[in-house]
């Protein structure tokens, strides 16, 4: 590790109010794998541990705060608290574009194109603590940093499939399809392109890196347009 990233290991430590001691292991949690040749010293084995461990934690907390939800809107308040939106929401609040290290491909940290890099490393460095801290760490870190999701509130829809498909059901008689028309990208950042289509509506197409994500985004875009759902706010 050069000094230039010695530094922003340690700085990005005293703004989280975490010290870490494997120094290598918080630079692999900020690294995008268009940075490096290797295929371990990048964040996505990282990720795979952080998504697991907030999920734990989030669902913690909305098992006590909301003691009498069914587990149907639990799972709802959890989707939405780990997606990549409210992920990213943590990443620009701690201004963690300033740390990511990425390959010349991938300039831009800011804006819908690379939220889910933003997403991902938050998901890595949580990882990186639970390593080092244990889960007691991990939480304290979730827990002040989703904190204003939990007071604002996030906005609260279905899933998107799901009401698309209920919505078409008692307006339409039909069930949705989905249609995969393009695939692609390199093998570490995939975008799927997929279509929607209902019987008697206009098609809508939704872009994300995983084919299920790529649907819901195509759903939501059609309840959207058809004012099933208000619009949400967009990001820049």
């Amino acid at each position: 590790m050069n000094e230039r990233h010695a530094a922003d290991v340690k700085a990005f430590g005293e703004l989280i109010g975490f010290s870490f001691q494997d120094e290598g292991r918080i630079a692999r949690a900020l690294t995008h794998s268009s940075a490096r040749s290797g295929k371990d010293d990048n964040y996505e084995r990282l990720e795979f541990l952080g998504d697991r461990v907030l999920g734990l934690v989030i669902a913690e907390n909305l098992f006590r705060l909301f003691p009498t939800a069914s587990e149907g809107e639990l799972s709802v308040r959890l989707n939405q608290l780990v997606s990549a939106e409210a992920c990213a929401r943590v990443a620009d609040a701690l201004g963690l574009h300033r740390f990511i290290k990425t390959g010349h491909d991938v300039k831009k940290l800011t804006g819908k194109r690379v939220l889910s890099i933003r997403a991902d490393v938050v998901e890595s460095v949580i990882a990186a603590i639970y390593l080092e801290g244990g889960l007691p760490e991990a939480r304290r870190f979730i827990e002040t940093n989703w904190k204003p999701l939990f007071r604002d509130g996030v906005q609260l829809r279905r899933d998107a499939k799901t009401e698309l498909q209920e919505w078409a059901h008692a307006n339409h008689g039909e069930t949705p399809s989905y249609r995969v028309d393009d695939r692609s990208g390199p093998d570490h950042e995939p975008r799927f392109t997929v279509t929607v289509t209902v019987k008697g509506v206009r098609p809508e197409t939704g872009v994300d890196r995983s084919k299920r994500a790529a649907e819901q985004v195509a759903a939501t875009k059609l309840l959207e347009r058809e004012g099933v759902w208000a619009p949400a706010a967009s990001e820049g």
